[in-house]
């Protein structure tokens, strides 16, 4: 049986190259074993669709033995959303949000999302430089989401350290998690006595109407919005940025043909894996799979960017092509939990990048691609800062003839 440590999936040099280590993963067998976690991980895209899709996965902690998954008061007031319950709940929790993320819903955003991206592009036109994170890829998602939610200008400052210990597991992840829940609570004391039109204040008035959302329901939903609204967002932007960087020819196709960016997102999207690992289910009976047995009780994990490189599934996986046709990928998941929110991922990721290679002239790397860091979340696959640099107005169009 093959066996993989935590230390193994955290390290730099993994986070560096993922799809080096998941096809060494591959070329051994289909199924894992992670030690220090206790989980077994399925490598290919026929297994990982099997794990994502089958019922026999639930992903309710609270139908396992609660001897054997004990949980911490605190977080598990986080895990009562659409994401960690199995229908009948699931389907409930599901329709109160899913009318605002419809694609037509998430299309009536697109002009917002292109003003967002244009004041934040018009910050640092000038300066030739930025930290692509820090300056575009974080506050571009986090304004669409809290704006969406009703989650005042000067709240969201704090999200950002929040989130960060939070997905990064850092010593102080307990004391965000506290702060960010007390915050949460305080937001749906706020909408109750001061009801708008967003959707935090719908979900609470749904809850008074007696739609059977209980109080850690309402808590765990509104964390979720948050996080999964902003999080993975700030990966894909950032990691595509990057392997755009890193493929030059692709990224100057894309710039000299905008019509290729809704394929050209599939693709980062399959290629840069924002979310490398999915969420955790457990088997609620004995489940073969790959010639092993998953025991009754037994978490499973699926390793997407893993699926969205197997050669059975995708020819030259491991080539950037924004052109591919064939791309039934696997990042925003399968099955009833496919990502709520993947049209709105999907439109802020066209406007980003055809904003950000329309605008900024010359952009590439300020340092060296071995100099950058990576978060060390296994499930999460993202960079902590990526320093471009570009040329402004004034050096492409001569000083005397730049735009007013």
């Amino acid at each position: 049986m093959s066996r993989i440590s935590l230390q193994e999936f955290q390290s730099q040099e993994t986070k560096r190259d993922l799809h080096v280590f998941y096809a060494q993963l591959r070329s051994m067998e289909p199924l894992h074993y992670v030690e220090d976690l206790n989980f077994w991980l399925t490598t290919t895209y026929e297994g990982t669709l099997f794990v994502l899709k089958d019922p026999r996965f639930t992903k309710d902690r609270r139908k396992i033995s609660a001897q054997q998954h004990e949980q911490d008061p605190l977080f598990a007031s986080i895990f009562q959303n659409m994401l960690t319950v199995d229908p009948p709940d699931h389907s409930r929790l599901r329709r109160l949000v899913s009318k605002a993320f419809t694609p037509r819903m998430i299309e009536q955003l697109r002009p917002r999302i292109q003003q967002i991206t244009d004041e934040l592009l018009d910050a640092v036109q000038e300066r030739g430089s930025m930290d692509v994170i820090t300056e575009f890829a974080y506050p571009l998602p986090i304004t669409v989401i809290s704006e969406m939610l009703g989650i005042p200008v000067s709240d969201r400052a704090s999200f950002r350290a929040w989130t960060q210990a939070i997905v990064n597991q850092r010593e102080d992840t307990r004391t965000a998690l506290e702060a960010f829940l007390h915050y949460i609570q305080s937001l749906l004391a706020a909408k109750r006595a001061h009801p708008g039109n967003d959707l935090v204040s719908r979900l609470v008035q749904v809850r008074e109407n007696e739609d059977q959302l209980s109080e850690t329901e309402l808590v765990s939903m509104v964390f979720l919005l948050i996080v999964a609204g902003h999080e993975t967002t700030v990966n894909l932007l950032g990691n595509g940025t990057l392997a755009l960087l890193q493929h030059p020819d692709q990224m100057n196709l894309l710039r000299a043909d905008p019509s290729l960016l809704p394929t050209a997102v599939e693709e980062l999207l399959r290629y840069t894996a924002p979310v490398s690992l999915s969420d955790e289910r457990w088997a609620s009976e004995d489940i073969p799979l790959h010639g092993k047995v998953i025991r009754k009780g037994e978490q499973v994990m699926a390793a997407l960017i893993s699926a969205n490189a197997d050669t059975q599934q995708f020819s030259d996986p491991t080539e950037l092509d924004i052109t591919r046709q064939e791309n039934q990928h696997l990042a925003f998941g399968k099955g009833i939990h496919y990502c709520l929110g993947a049209p709105l991922a999907r439109l802020e990721g066209q406007i980003a990048f055809g904003t950000l290679l329309r605008r900024l002239p010359d952009l590439r790397l300020a340092i060296q691609p071995n100099q950058l860091t990576w978060n060390n979340n296994p499930m999460l696959h993202g960079l902590t800062s990526l320093p471009v640099v570009f040329q402004t107005s004034a050096q492409v169009y001569g000083t005397q003839d730049a735009p007013a």
